[in-house]
């Protein structure tokens, strides 16, 4: 049931949605693994939609260098904790959601108790490592990863669904060099807002998601790509009848 402020907040969604999806969205629980650029973004257009509980994990602290591009965080807010900024600013938002914001680093031993009953995973990171454990941590849950990145004035994404479409080591078998890559905020802006479209289509059943599809946008000539992705079916951890986990203990 939806409270009189929650069905104005929300009227113009359910005209889209029907009160059906928009209780969908109610119910669901959403983790996001980074509040930075990406983070922002998304754990923003998620909360205004009005998915019910957030689950965000950052381990860092607000830095000015953060602020072109983490809207999330105010100049105010320098030396703040991200999880105590962003989950002030999101209970703010909108004060009808619930969010757990987890101050730590996510590893092996954490990943899968932090994602719990979760219905997806989001990937705000900027770093592979993390997002290959939060891809195998998906097909362990079998639940949906949605993958961004974004480097410059470029960025990519797909949703990745366990048992259905190409994983991340499918996609990139091989993890890129470590850098510290160049970012103007537009980018995750973009790259954040077209990964939580893909959260809310999945969660009110709408529209196509992008399985097998890796979107790329280039910024600097204003074009958006796709590339058709395929399964691989030696791959280390959705290849063949079994899944593996490389990193996830059992």
């Amino acid at each position: 049931m939806f409270s009189v402020q929650e069905r104005d907040r929300y009227k113009r969604q359910i005209m889209l949605f029907g009160e059906e999806g928009q209780e969908l969205l109610k119910q669901s629980t959403i983790f996001i693994a980074g509040a930075g650029g990406l983070g922002s973004p998304i754990s923003i257009y998620l909360a205004v939609a009005g998915v019910g509980r957030i689950i965000l994990v950052d381990k860092d602290s607000v830095e000015l260098t953060n602020l072109n591009r983490q809207i999330l965080h105010f100049n105010r807010d320098i030396g703040e904790r991200k999880t105590v900024s962003a989950s002030a600013k999101l209970r703010e938002i909108n004060p009808d959601i619930s969010i757990e914001a987890i101050d730590t680093t996510i590893d092996e031993t954490n990943v899968l108790d932090f994602i719990g009953d979760a219905d997806g995973i989001v990937d705000a990171m900027d770093n592979f490592p993390t997002r290959y454990l939060l891809n195998q941590a998906a097909h362990a849950k079998k639940i949906p990863f949605f993958h961004g990145g974004i480097r410059g004035l470029c960025g990519q994404a797909t949703t990745i669904i366990p048992g259905k479409t190409a994983c991340l080591s499918c996609i990139f078998p091989h993890p890129p060099p470590a850098e510290v890559f160049p970012v103007v905020g537009v980018a995750p802006g973009f790259i954040g807002m077209v990964q939580a479209t893909e959260v809310i289509k999945y969660l009110t059943g709408t529209g196509e998601l992008l399985e097998n599809r890796l979107m790329h946008w280039d910024g600097e000539l204003s074009t958006v790509d796709e590339i058709r992705l395929e399964k691989n079916p030696a791959c280390p951890v959705c290849g063949g009848e079994e899944i593996n986990y490389i990193f996830l203990p059992g």
